[in-house]
């Protein structure tokens, strides 16, 4: 188990934290600069960086490792097998080969599953240097149990613009003949919005495309690693940026969160109207709900209590927002760079760290990545506290 100190140190601090009631972090605590919050480290990566993470009921992981930034050679996709990342849902699909773009897994980033136990990923289709291809770009539904793919919708124009970065996504099942799958376009120039894809059709749209609640915001500062740094459109970026980026559903799928990169807030869109492709974007706009801040998110997602997780690249934590809009620390550590890919099962929240501030195309030039990349998890329940003293 990778804990966030010393096993002996931190049993002694949790103790004298117990017996005082002092709080870990916070008022009167450590200030929050130590670590805080029990967390393991289930796998660390060499080679490709990952995002995208999913974890079956029986306990299979999936993780998707994007091309868009380092056009790497290894498995876009892949099963954590026995201390290796297998290909899948096979190596013909998953790997680099001369398949055109729309027939292979080009870049895989975001992923998902849906109350059925399906997967769901976003290809986002970009290999880093390349221009996007027709056919690239494209919404992929996998069965864990057969290890197929079983749909495939291409993500075409208008919806998909040449500076697209299909991110990640969420897949609803309550709404459309087959549901409706909701995917943010953080864009990789200055384009973002949302899209909705009707999944029995393959019918798709691009909406809310110049709301705030998509868009990153222009003056935005950010402490990365202890360096402030500003995002300035149309000027060189030093850290990542974009537009809508984190999303979630709650738990009986009737509202869907979403939130840009360059920004702290989170907004909100009940589905039975983002679903409803006849519905005017000035409704859509006049529907959104400012959830207020949320830290700085990449990645979002929900428990089956309808609380959301939240990634925060600022203070190399992940948060919680409960129900009533207040927020516990969960974990904190040095750490957890750029956490992304973030997942809940019954029992645990994953998130994969991927260090992606430290990329050459945000220091200069230099790759200042150091693997290995972790995935991680933590229970969403408090870790149960034993006295191996206490008299019977």
């Amino acid at each position: 188990m990778g804990l966030l100190r010393p096993a002996a140190a931190r049993a002694a601090q949790e103790t004298e934290r117990r017996e005082s009631g002092t709080p870990t972090t916070g008022v009167n605590g450590d200030q929050g600069y130590e670590s805080a919050g029990p967390f393991e480290i289930v796998a660390d990566f060499y080679g490709p960086g990952p995002s995208g993470v999913v974890v079956t009921e029986s306990g299979r992981i999936f993780v998707g490792f994007p091309r868009h930034a380092v056009n790497h050679k290894g498995a876009t996709l892949g099963e954590l097998v026995q201390g290796r990342v297998v290909p899948w849902p096979s190596v013909a699909l998953s790997m680099p080969s001369a398949a055109a773009p729309a027939d292979r897994l080009m870049s895989i980033h975001g992923m998902t599953m849906d109350t059925q136990g399906r997967i769901w990923a976003i290809d986002d289709g970009k290999l880093a240097g390349q221009p996007l291809q027709p056919g690239a770009a494209k919404l992929v539904c996998f069965d864990p149990a057969s290890n197929r793919m079983v749909q495939k919708i291409v993500l075409t124009a208008p919806t998909l613009l040449p500076d697209s970065h299909m991110n990640d996504l969420r897949v609803d099942l309550t709404h459309g003949q087959a549901g409706t799958a909701y995917i943010t376009d953080s864009s990789f120039g200055h384009s973002p919005a949302l899209v909705v894809v009707d999944i029995a059709t393959g019918r798709q749209r691009r909406v809310l495309a110049t709301h705030p609640s998509t868009q990153a915001e222009p003056g935005f500062m950010a402490m990365v690693e202890g360096v402030p740094l500003v995002y300035t459109p149309g000027k060189p970026q030093r850290f990542v940026t974009g537009g809508a980026d984190g999303i979630t559903l709650s738990p009986n799928s009737d509202r869907l969160y979403y939130a840009p990169l360059t920004s702290r807030r989170l907004y909100s869109l009940p589905t039975a109207l983002l679903s409803d492709q006849t519905v005017s974007e000035e409704a859509l706009a006049a529907a959104v709900k400012d959830e207020g801040e949320k830290g700085t998110a990449d990645g979002l997602a929900t428990d089956a209590q309808g609380r959301i997780y939240t990634t925060n690249f600022e203070q190399d934590c992940i948060l919680r927002r409960n129900t009533d809009g207040s927020f516990d620390l969960m974990v904190h550590d040095p750490r957890i760079l750029s956490p992304d890919g973030i997942f809940c099962t019954k029992t645990h929240v994953y998130c994969t760290l991927g260090q992606w501030n430290r990329l050459a195309g945000f220091n200069g030039g230099q790759d200042k990545r150091k693997p290995p990349y972790h995935l991680i998890r933590f229970p969403i329940g408090p870790v149960p506290a034993y006295d191996a003293e206490q008299k019977t």
